[in-house]
């Protein structure tokens, strides 16, 4: 197993091939979605910006960038459920397609030739929608939630692009993640994971009013709407740790299954369990991949159980040709 080297310095800039390097195209963004407009502010600088602490504009402004550079023309979702920001999102999506590329002699598997399975899908859909949309993949999804599963699937059948590229699963065990949808004979090349960082719903309610002052600079008691999320998506007992922990020990059971296992990490003080437990098991290689949007900063660990033979076959078998 490669040994665990200390984190580069954390990338500031988005990913080179993110659509939205750049600073919002805000009339582009109001053509595609009109009623962005009512919400068009000026902020500190002067400049034209929307209320990043208005959820409904958050909302509207990732439904615009959605349409606007992915095609997407229906993303509607309940209001109660997390509205995740795109750029962040599309960031993981790039970085795991790097990570395919190192693994395929530097170049991106072709698209067909690719399944991915993102655990936890939520109600938006947004992970398979923009592996869909850069890359051609195809997805598995899962989620204990059956609203949420219903959700997703209901975005998949108003976007022609996204049929028969994503299937949605309902995981009716949560103490598994890929058990009850993976069988035995399923071939995943990529699994992907944003797990719920908080382990209570008081953490969750304090994390969101800190948001909301960061964005504000004002006291709110109540969090509203994209803020909070629904207690799935972002609570989960004993919190990010344990959630990877889970996901790490299942992965194991379906080592022969997975080319490359992934999560994001969001607190940097769980990596080093996090890396602890990796050494504990099989693996064969693990990888760290620093993202950093802005002022936050958050990475993706990987691994796979694939001894350099066996991915030798697999690229054989699955990605040539």
């Amino acid at each position: 197993m490669k040994e665990f080297k200390k984190n580069r310095s954390i990338k500031t800039n988005l990913h080179q091939r993110n659509k939205n390097r750049k600073n919002y195209d805000l009339p582009a963004l109001q053509k595609a979605i009109p009623k962005l407009s009512e919400h068009i502010i000026l902020n500190k600088y002067g400049n034209n910006s929307i209320d990043f602490s208005n959820p409904i504009a958050v909302k509207l402004l990732n439904k615009a960038l959605l349409n606007h550079y992915y095609n997407i023309k229906y993303w509607e979702f309940p209001d109660n459920n997390l509205c995740p920001p795109i750029p962040g999102r599309a960031d993981y999506i790039h970085y795991v397609a790097d990570l395919l590329e190192e693994s395929n002699n530097g170049k991106i598997p072709k698209a067909n030739k690719i399944c991915c399975f993102d655990i936890g899908v939520g109600a938006s859909c947004i992970y398979p929608i923009i592996g869909v949309a850069e890359y051609g993949w195809n997805f598995i999804c899962s989620d204990i939630d059956r609203k949420s599963i219903s959700s997703a699937q209901d975005i998949v059948n108003s976007n022609s692009m996204l049929q028969n590229k994503i299937e949605c699963r309902l995981q009716t065990n949560s103490n598994h993640l890929f058990y009850n949808i993976i069988g035995k004979e399923d071939k995943i090349d990529l699994s992907i994971c944003n797990p719920p960082f908080h382990s209570s719903d008081a953490e969750a309610k304090k994390a969101s009013q800190r948001k909301i002052r960061n964005l504000h600079g004002k006291r709110n008691k109540i969090s509203k709407l994209n803020f909070s999320g629904i207690n799935k998506e972002l609570v989960f007992d004993g919190g990010e740790y344990k959630f990877i922990e889970n996901m790490i020990n299942e992965s194991r059971d379906f080592s022969k299954n997975c080319f490359w296992f992934s999560t994001l990490v969001s607190k940097s003080s769980n990596l080093h369990k996090i890396y602890k437990l990796l050494r504990k098991i099989g693996l064969k290689e693990t990888k760290t991949i620093n993202m950093g949007t802005g002022n936050k900063s958050t990475r993706i660990v990987a691994w796979t159980f694939l001894s350099k033979t066996e991915q030798m076959e697999w690229k054989k078998a699955r990605w040539k040709g």
